[in-house]
């Protein structure tokens, strides 16, 4: 049996990071499916591996982690002879490709998450009506910070540089949900921006992904 256990939801943005990164490194883990519909992320069992009852969950033998962030970039470096190099062994490399790992925690995904929950979320699970005053304010703040990518995509194929990286990688499982939505226009219209888009959709872990979704 694999010593690596992620529990979440194969919808779940967060969770499929974490999917994303595992296949990336060629790591076989066994994936544990939470019902969240039965409260069990709010159960003891799960408390005591993510205490504040959100998915995912992360264990690796005896190590428990949660927050896709710190659990994929402890995959990328204690699995780095794995696979893809997510994260450069270079110094300033790595802290480039770390400063856009900051960028789409403050800045992308607030509002790209956001869009996820009211245009693809809602509709899906049945959690109501699409608002379409915080849709209309959320792509107004995403096209901003898009805006900037496409100036960085100018300068370099990736976010930290000529390599695909894990500040790539942290941003396919939203967008490819926004892709099925209206919102595919704040990424189609901007060329760069689209360019790195269909690249890094296309990688081969994030098909595995949309298979294990299915």
């Amino acid at each position: 049996m694999a010593s690596i256990k992620v529990h979440g939801l194969a919808l779940s943005v967060p969770t499929c990071k974490v999917l994303a990164c595992l296949y990336e490194k060629d790591l076989e883990f066994e994936f544990i499916n939470v019902k969240m519909h039965e409260a069990e992320h709010k159960k003891p069992h799960f408390l005591s591996i993510n205490p504040f009852g959100q998915i995912p969950g992360f264990q690796d033998g005896d190590l428990i982690l949660f927050e896709s962030r710190a659990i994929t970039q402890y995959i990328a470096r204690n699995y780095a002879n794995n696979g893809t190099q997510l994260i450069p062994q270079d110094i300033k490399e790595a802290a480039t490709v770390l400063t856009w790992i900051e960028v789409e925690s403050h800045h992308f995904d607030p509002p790209a998450s956001k869009l996820v929950y009211e245009l693809c979320l809602k509709p899906k699970l049945g959690w109501g009506e699409t608002d379409a005053a915080v849709v209309e304010q959320k792509e107004a703040e995403l096209a901003k910070v898009v805006d900037i990518y496409e100036k960085k995509l100018a300068q370099s194929k990736y976010l930290g540089g000529e390599s695909f990286s894990l500040a790539d990688l942290l941003h396919i499982p939203a967008i490819g949900f926004l892709l099925e939505t209206q919102t595919k226009e704040l990424f189609e219209s901007r060329p760069h921006v689209n360019a790195w888009v269909a690249d890094i959709m296309a990688r081969p872990a994030w098909a595995k992904v949309l298979a294990l979704r299915k």
